[in-house]
């Protein structure tokens, strides 16, 4: 199964203090704005999702379709055919949201209780 890229989501209580904390570990404003309430902060290949006021608690996050660098690959895995696979395999799944194609996404918990994201773009 091809997930797409992979990003660590986490919930700031302030955006341009977390903003600044990540770029003094040397990571670069990759997408996203402060205007919007999130951040997408990258250093080479690690994406870090810095996101004020939008969900509670942090989570993993997939984007297929994406490779790292919000580039787009084909083929990739839909997004709905990754939530049948997981359907199958007895996990429920969470939010879900989008329509029969194109953009969509679910949140599946793992066995320890932490929230994963899969969220299509395109």
């Amino acid at each position: 199964m091809k997930l797409g890229a992979f990003s660590i989501s986490l919930s700031v209580k302030d955006l341009e203090r977390s903003i600044a904390f990540y770029r003094d570990l040397g990571f670069e404003h990759f997408g996203g704005t402060l205007e919007h309430n999130y951040a997408i902060m990258k250093n080479g290949d690690a994406l870090v999702g810095l996101f004020q006021g939008m969900f509670e608690g942090n989570m993993l996050t997939f984007n297929p379709g994406w490779d790292q660098s919000a580039g787009e690959v084909d083929p990739f895995d839909d997004v709905r055919e990754i939530r049948a696979r997981v359907e199958a395999a007895g996990h429920e799944v969470l939010q879900e949201a989008g329509g029969d194609r194109g953009p969509g996404s679910f949140v599946v918990i793992d066995p320890d209780g932490n929230p994963v994201l899969i969220d299509q773009h395109r």
